[in-house]
């Protein structure tokens, strides 16, 4: 086994960050020893040739003038010694880290900037020049190299190619997340395959102007630094399977995610009928997953941000899931969208999660693993920059009730405007900052009773729900839980129904619903009372004509 010797330097006598570091080489297999604090150089010397160790780890955090003296001291004392082929690494507060570069004495200089997977990653025997040769190049082989820590992902896309990709190049290289996810424009997501259709006006509006492969090609290539993080790109709202095709060639695409019963007439992202969405959509799932590529279906969050009712959404998490697994899918990404609907209290969040996470978990098996992704709900985040700063990290200790493998970082300006480089920096080392506090040893955030009856109260609706749909469908399919012939009608109909739909010549829109002690229910107009979803869709079913 490796032996590394810890020593706080001269008349430092600050030891807690070199005893966490030492801890965590134990973790990781090393024998540590520490020699405490206040270690004059020739006791340092003395001690490193006693016991010989593989590395020398040293800390300092004092000021950098005296550092700059004490460690000239140490240059001197290691060549007398004949141990100027020691390796030594350094931890210390940025300004005396930056006093140590110019020493050329360490291999390796923390400043007590880095998460904890960096420094575990180091004691790996990870090099931050070769990432690519360390880090793996697919999301469930990422995964189980860092869990507990969560992935790190962020979207982006400017206004134009040029600042896409020199944008992308300093987030790579700032080596602050593991999955970047490209935002096409909206003109990229619709009209890709038919420019002929685009409204050059709009440009840029919502994302990068993707207009050809090669576009994708260079944003990869542009990425191949820092930390090598994996790319994903948005699904196109229409023509998904030669987007999804052109993604996996050119950006490797480290998981698709695409809908079940939206991009389409529903949410005028393209022109397709529901039915078409679906059978589409359902298509793809199949293609990612004869490819053996993960899928995520960006379903439930899509109902609640209409203001759905929280049993209709935990229901449609289920069914993205059942889908996905239908088509074929053997690994599935479940996101999990926290403050949404807005207004949705903490307690309220964790138990509707807790419960889309069981219903999913429950079709998990040899064929179908669940990997877990939270991210907080970019309707909540204030246009104030410090308030979105808070919001993103309360968020994100909430959304650790669920023991995430992936977090999806929100930018704090995105309530403001869309994200540029160093705002998504600074919102994923925020993130670190949170993680770094309460990954570990946090009290259980589920063991509460009244999450724990929310929870089981929005199964037991939701199975209502689900239940509904199969007596819709009994005499119509084999299985109405993916019949998208069914699924569509049950949209039109009003079984499943948001607020927002109303108007939209499509749908239905007769649902009322409220928020109610933080959580979202629906409810008679004519009371404000709630209803029961057993209430609820025999009215809607008896409503119909025979």
């Amino acid at each position: 086994m490796k032996k590394i010797v810890g020593a706080a330097l001269g008349s430092c006598v600050h030891v807690g960050g070199l005893h966490h570091f030492l801890t965590l080489a134990e973790s990781e297999g090393f024998v540590s020893l520490s020699a405490g604090p206040a270690v004059e150089v020739p006791r340092l010397v003395k001690i490193i040739k006693q016991e010989q160790p593989d590395i020398v780890a040293l800390s300092y955090r004092l000021t950098p003038a005296s550092a700059k003296e004490l460690l000239a001291e140490l240059g001197e004392a290691l060549r007398r010694a004949g141990l100027t082929g020691i390796h030594m690494i350094f931890g210390g507060t940025p300004p005396v880290a930056a006093v140590a570069r110019e020493t050329g004495l360490f291999s390796r200089i923390f400043d007590g900037t880095e998460p904890e997977i960096r420094i575990r990653e180091y004691l790996r025997g990870s090099n931050p020049q070769h990432q690519s040769e360390i880090l793996p190049d697919t999301l469930t082989g990422r995964i189980k190299q860092k869990y507990p820590y969560p992935l790190i992902r962020h979207h982006f896309g400017r206004p134009t190619m040029e600042e896409t990709l020199e944008g992308i190049e300093k987030i790579a290289m700032a080596g602050v997340l593991d999955v970047l996810s490209i935002g096409p424009d909206q003109n990229a997501q619709e009209h890709f395959f038919h420019p002929e259709e685009m409204d050059h006006a709009q440009d840029g509006a919502g994302g990068v102007p993707l207009r050809k492969p090669e576009d994708l090609e260079a944003i990869y290539r542009r990425s191949r630094c820092g930390n090598h993080p994996l790319v994903r790109c948005y699904s196109g709202t229409r023509d998904l399977l030669r987007w999804a095709e052109m993604s996996v060639v050119t950006i490797n695409n480290a998981w698709g995610a695409i809908p079940l019963c939206w991009y389409n007439v529903i949410d005028g992202r393209s022109k397709r009928s529901i039915n078409e969405a679906i059978k589409e959509n359902q298509s793809v799932m199949g293609w990612y997953a004869r490819q053996g590529i993960p899928v995520e279906v960006n379903e439930s969050h899509q109902w609640s941000l209409r203001e759905a009712h929280d049993s209709l959404a935990v229901a449609m998490a289920f069914l993205a899931a059942y889908n996905a697994k239908k088509a074929g899918v053997k690994d599935y990404v479940s996101q999990y969208m926290f403050n949404n609907p807005p207004g949705t209290s903490a307690r309220m969040d964790i138990a509707k999660m807790l419960a889309k996470n069981e219903m999913i978990e429950s079709l998990s098996d040899g064929t179908f693993t669940v990997w877990r992704e939270v991210r907080a709900g970019l309707a909540h985040f204030s246009s104030n920059p410090g308030q979105a700063k808070g919001q993103l990290a309360a968020s994100g200790v909430i959304s650790l009730a669920l023991s995430p493998h992936i977090f999806h970082v929100v930018g704090f300006s995105e309530g403001d405007h869309a994200i540029c480089p160093d705002e998504l920096i600074e919102s994923c080392e925020i993130v670190h900052g949170v993680l770094h506090n309460t990954l570990h040893g946090m009290p259980d955030l589920t063991d509460n009773p009244a999450i724990q009856a929310r929870k089981n109260e929005l199964k037991e609706e939701a199975q209502v729900l689900l239940e509904a749909l199969g007596k819709f469908g009994e005499e119509r399919s084999d299985d109405p839980w993916s019949d998208p012939d069914l699924l569509a009608d049950a949209i039109r109909k009003g079984l499943l129904d948001t607020p927002h739909f109303r108007g939209n010549q499509y749908l239905c829109g007769n649902i009322v619903t409220s928020l109610i002690d933080g959580a979202w229910f629906a409810i008679d107009p004519s009371t404000g009372e709630k209803i029961s979803e057993k209430t609820r869709t025999e009215k809607v079913m008896q409503s119909w004509p025979e």
